[in-house]
């Protein structure tokens, strides 16, 4: 699958994907069109983590939530720009990161999972109390974005195209770690650990390392969701979100980088839609039938099966090409 991510065939669906994105504001309602792309960028950041480290989160709205509050505290308490705020975010989920995955990476599979959830379940636990700070039930609440570079981004398009361009980046980070010699270990790691560790690698550093840099990813996506909405809420450090964003991951295709922002546009995209119908009421009906339909038929997610069935189709060209090959000098020497 990580072959997969470079080339042509990786151009492709990445150009593909920013056509889309690009094109995302004139299609769909643009406050909505940023939601997408941020918790895009929110699936892109767990899979750097279950993908290819093999470490499954309970717990990432830890980042995600915490991040959001950070950058709105920043705006209303300081009144400082666009960016400052982002980084205000980012540096928090980074040192959050840096902590927790100190703590976490000393268990794995399960155990792991639930130290992840139990930690995410304080931070909530200290949202919820301190309403003098975070709002409570209420929230923080802004009535700016901040500013760029001199500019104000109050415009709902103008901002879309900032947060495309800092999703984008993000999502290249993405893909060059998993495509580097770090990636490899990654997934030689999550493939078999304890011949990593015969090889020499020290594979507890390499998973802090990946878990600090998917937990700033996710902040980076929760900063940019939550100025963009202007709000920072407890809906944000919930475990729901952070099972939600599993459940993007798996829709579109664990170890894919592009699969996890495909699943993050389906259960938004239905989330949102299935919402302002006449079953409404029963959205998460709709969104757990969906879910199982996908586990059961395309066990690898959307992308994931895609990418799996051109895979197929390389080795049966590849037989086809010397049988060509062993045939033309026979007809030469006739």
């Amino acid at each position: 699958m990580t072959s997969l991510l470079g080339g042509r065939r990786g151009m492709l669906v990445a150009t593909i994907m920013l056509l889309l994105g690009i094109l995302l504001p004139w299609v769909v309602y643009p406050v909505f069109a940023f939601d997408l792309i941020a918790f895009g960028l929110f699936a892109v950041s767990l899979d750097l983590l279950f993908g290819f480290a093999g470490l499954l989160s309970f717990g990432h709205a830890l980042f995600w939530g915490g991040a959001g509050y950070a950058s709105t505290l920043v705006i209303k308490l300081y009144h400082l720009p666009f960016l400052a705020a982002v980084g205000a975010g980012v540096l928090y989920a980074l040192v959050l990161a840096a902590v927790v995955g100190f703590v976490a990476i000393r268990r794995q599979g399960i155990y792991f999972a639930m130290i992840t959830l139990a930690i995410a379940q304080i931070q909530y636990f200290f949202a919820f109390e301190l309403v003098w700070l975070t709002g409570g039930e209420n929230g923080v609440q802004t009535t700016s974005r901040g500013w760029f570079f001199g500019y104000p981004i109050e415009n709902d398009v103008a901002f879309y195209y900032l947060t495309l361009a800092i999703v984008v980046l993000g999502v290249w980070f993405a893909v060059r770690v998993v495509r580097s010699p770090f990636g490899s270990v990654l997934t030689a790691m999550r493939e078999n650990e304890r011949r990593a560790i015969s090889l020499g690698y020290a594979t507890a550093r390499f998973k802090l390392v990946t878990f600090v840099m998917s937990g700033t990813l996710a902040g980076l996506a929760g900063a940019l969701f939550a100025i963009g909405n202007r709000l920072s809420g407890l809906d944000g450090v919930a475990w729901q979100t952070s099972g939600k964003v599993v459940m993007m991951t798996v829709l579109g295709g664990i170890g894919t980088i592009f699969g996890p922002i495909v699943g993050a546009g389906i259960f938004e995209s239905l989330e949102y839609f299935v919402s302002k119908t006449a079953i409404g009421d029963k959205t998460n009906i709709v969104l757990g039938t969906v879910f199982a339909v996908v586990i059961l038929l395309a066990r690898r997610g959307v992308v994931g099966e895609i990418l799996a069935a051109t895979i197929r189709r390389e080795p049966l060209r590849e037989q086809a090409e010397p049988v060509i090959a062993a045939e033309e000098p026979v007809s030469s020497r006739a």
